[in-house]
């Protein structure tokens, strides 16, 4: 059962969670508070987030994370988080929907450290932290058009993005970019790279965070045939040069 001994208001959290048609059980709120102990206390010695104060997190990157349940329907589809950071969306999935089978790929190896503690603490199954470039892993036959969903909340170009995570995809599957702002531009700028990446957009939902003004942009880009075998690039290549 969930321990109200740490003095976390969770109301806000819970209502969050109602708004997306979420409920949680005391075990799954207890994890996510463990999440969050985990997540400051190594935030003290390496860099995580910037983000520290509870409602902060679990608005910011809790109920972000899990507004992904407004584009599309989760049960045991296998999914990769590429540049995961400390775990978002991948964490806060899993522990939603225990059923999805997740990896969490980011390409710095201090926060694969964090991120096996986290899967170790919360005893979670079917997950795995994995150290590395987009570039390399999806040449790889074990990953490469691999999975069903994925996803990423990374901060870069739309163009750049596609070519790290279209590759993952398996034909049919779908890739779905987390945005902070309204796609009109780098959409426009992007539509020639996910076409030659095996994409079609089909679709933008956009919302905004539980209790909030925050706007939120989740791009569907399904995979409607394989990667050509040149991509992804070289590691470094995609950033400096997008596909134009």
């Amino acid at each position: 059962m969930f321990s109200m001994e740490r003095n976390y208001d969770l109301s806000f959290f819970i209502r969050g969670l109602k708004s997306l048609g979420l409920v949680l059980s005391d075990k799954q709120l207890e994890q996510f508070v463990s999440y969050y102990e985990l997540l400051t206390e190594w935030n003290s010695f390496m860099n995580l987030t910037a983000i520290t104060e509870f409602e902060e997190v679990v608005q910011k990157h809790f109920l972000d994370s899990l507004s992904l349940v407004k584009a599309c329907k989760l049960e045991k589809q296998n999914l990769i988080d590429v540049g995961t950071g400390a775990g978002f969306p991948g964490i806060p999935l899993k522990l939603v929907f225990p059923a999805l089978h997740v990896t969490l790929l980011d390409s710095l190896n201090k926060r694969v450290c964090f991120l096996n503690e986290v899967i170790d603490k919360l005893q979670l199954k079917e997950i795995k932290a994995v150290h590395g470039r987009a570039e390399d892993f999806a040449k790889q036959s074990g990953y490469r058009e691999q999975y069903d969903l994925c996803v990423s909340r990374a901060v870069s170009n739309l163009a750049v993005l596609s070519e790290y995570c279209i590759p993952f995809v398996k034909p049919y599957g779908f890739f779905i970019s987390y945005k902070s702002e309204k796609l009109t531009g780098e959409l426009k700028e992007a539509q020639k790279a996910i076409k030659i990446l095996g994409g079609e957009v089909r679709e933008q939902v956009e919302l905004t965070l539980p209790d909030s003004d925050i706007y939120r942009n989740l791009l569907l880009i399904k995979k409607v045939k394989q990667t050509p075998v040149k991509y992804p690039r070289k590691a470094g290549l995609p950033l400096k040069e997008p596909i134009k």
